[in-house]
C-alpha cells in the first residue's frame, strides 16, 4: 500500500519539507501521484529513501548521493555492506573520540597527564575516505569494465577497436564548430553509442550514455585525450551525448 508524504515523514523522522527538496531535485521523486495532486511512495521508494539516509549519515553530499543511487551500475546489496563498514569505522572514531574526552576530562582535573598526540587521538579532518570507494563502485565500473574487455583482446582486434574509434572522433572533431545539434553529428554521436555498447562488453543506457559524455569534461585525462582530435571537442561532444540521450529517451 502506498503511502502519502506526511506518513513517510513521519514513519521516517525527517520533514515534509525535505521529501519536497529530494522530489524537486529528482533525487527521490515519488512512484505515483494521486489525481489530487498527492505524492504517493511506493515500497520501493523507501527502499531508496533509506539509501539516501544511510549516504547522508555518512557525510556524503546530495549531488553525489544522487549520482551514485541513479547510476545503472549501482547494486544495493553492495552498497547496504559498504554503509555497514563504513558505520563499524565511524564507531571505532567515535569511540576514540569519547576516550579523549574522558583522558581530557581527567587531566583538567589532575588525575593524569596527556600527550600530545593523546590529545588529537580520534580526530581525522580527512575527506571522507569512503566517497572514492563509491564511486569507484557505482561511477567508474563501466570504465573499468571496459578496460578489462579491451585488454582481453588480441592486439589485431585492439588495433581495429583504436582506428574504428579515432575515425569517428575525427569525423566528429570536423563537425565540432558547428551545431551538437546537426543530423551529420548525431548520426556520429549514434555510432559511437553503438561502438561502445557493442566494443567495449559495457551496455551504456541512454543515461549512463549521457554521464559518460560528462566525464568526458569533468575528468581531465578524458579532456586531454579526447582533444587530441581538435581543441574542444570533448565539450562538443558532451553536448551531442546529451542532446541525443534526451532525443532517443522520448
Amino acid at each position: 500500500m502506498k503511502m502519502k508524504i506526511k506518513e513517510v515523514a513521519d514513519l521516517v523522522g525527517i520533514s515534509v519539507r525535505t521529501l519536497h527538496h529530494y522530489d524537486e531535485i529528482e533525487l527521490l521523486k515519488p512512484e505515483e501521484v494521486s489525481e489530487s495532486g498527492y505524492r504517493l511512495y511506493s515500497d520501493r521508494d523507501l527502499e531508496i529513501l533509506q539509501q539516501i539516509l544511510f549516504f547522508k549519515e555518512l557525510d556524503f553530499p546530495l549531488k553525489d548521493i544522487k549520482e551514485i543511487i541513479h547510476n545503472p551500475s549501482f547494486d544495493r546489496v553492495a552498497a547496504l555492506q559498504l554503509h555497514r563498514k563504513m558505520l563499524l569505522d565511524k564507531r571505532d572514531s567515535i569511540n576514540k573520540m569519547i576516550r579523549t574526552i574522558d583522558k581530557t576530562t581527567e587531566s583538567i582535573q589532575g588525575g593524569i597527564e596527556m600527550s600530545n598526540e593523546e590529545k588529537f587521538e580520534g580526530f581525522d579532518f580527512s575527506h571522507n575516505p569512503y566517497e572514492q570507494e563509491a564511486r569507484r563502485r557505482w561511477g567508474d565500473q563501466a570504465i573499468d569494465q571496459t578496460k578489462a574487455t579491451i585488454e582481453s583482446k588480441s592486439k589485431q582486434e585492439q588495433m581495429q577497436m583504436n582506428q574504428q574509434m579515432n575515425e569517428i572522433f575525427r569525423k566528429l572533431a570536423a563537425h565540432r564548430d558547428g551545431s551538437p545539434t546537426e543530423e551529420a553529428v548525431q548520426q556520429l554521436i549514434q555510432e559511437w553509442h553503438k561502438y561502445l555498447n557493442q566494443s567495449t562488453g559495457h551496455h551504456y543506457s541512454l543515461e549512463a550514455f549521457k554521464a559518460l559524455g560528462d566525464i568526458y569534461v569533468s575528468d581531465e585525462r578524458f579532456t586531454k585525450n579526447i582533444d587530441q582530435f581538435g581543441e574542444g571537442l570533448a565539450q562538443f561532444m558532451c553536448n551531442a551525448m546529451a542532446l541525443y540521450a534526451e532525443h532517443h529517451r522520448e
